[in-house]
């Protein structure tokens, strides 16, 4: 009856993942609670066995295994990028008191749709030598379109992103690199699941 629960437990919970827009993570955690109440199982049932290791023992621990490489094959599957990011400075040749940009170029996965909410931001880490209005920028700041699919919204990201900047008269010779990162929270309408994630950028520059 304990087993049963356990299981009958963790299904209601799955099916709850596959019908709402909910992380991967929570599945991941889920499966991972089911491994833990297996093994107390299996472990109590060992104790109290007289012959340790009997079939039945060895096919729950043969399911615990073939559980556990499902959650990772799930996790890796998920690591894929969502978003190419193609980061460059404008102009690449820069002198103190110039203005320029940083220009991003989006590459998103087949079959993915990037939420225009919760916010989709992109932060510039600290620069001695580029001058920011500020650290972060959302979709609104930038500008970028937003379309209706279904009642969905999602961001069109089709077009290159420029964020402005002044050299810092301050600016020390030589080359330099920017790094920044975009958050957002990418949707999936074929495997019905959305996933917070982070995709990093650098791009280079000189300042004279």
């Amino acid at each position: 009856m304990k087993r049963n629960t356990t299981y009958l437990l963790f299904l209601n919970h799955l099916r709850l993942c596959s019908s709402n827009c909910l992380p991967p993570t929570l599945v991941v955690e889920l499966c991972l609670w089911l491994i833990y109440h297996l093994f107390c199982e299996i472990h109590e049932n060992v104790q109290a066995a007289s012959i340790p290791g009997s079939e039945v023992e060895l096919r729950k621990y043969v399911l615990t295994f073939l559980l556990v490489m499902m959650v990772f094959s799930y996790l890796g599957s998920q690591e894929e990028d969502l978003i190419m990011i193609d980061a460059s400075i404008n102009p690449r040749r820069l002198s103190k008191g110039n203005e320029g940009s940083v220009v991003l170029k989006f590459i998103v996965k087949k079959g993915i749709t990037i939420n225009p909410k919760p916010s989709f931001t992109i932060e510039l880490s600290s620069s001695e030598e580029l001058v920011f209005p500020k650290n972060f920028f959302t979709a609104s700041d930038l500008e970028v379109e937003i379309l209706e699919d279904e009642g969905k919204e999602y961001l069109v990201l089709t077009k290159k992103i420029e964020i402005p900047f002044t050299v810092s008269d301050e600016a020390v010779r030589g080359m330099h690199s920017l790094e920044g990162k975009v958050k957002y929270f990418a949707f999936s309408k074929a495997e019905n699941w959305c996933l917070k994630t982070t995709t990093l950028f650098s791009a280079s520059f000189y300042t004279r």
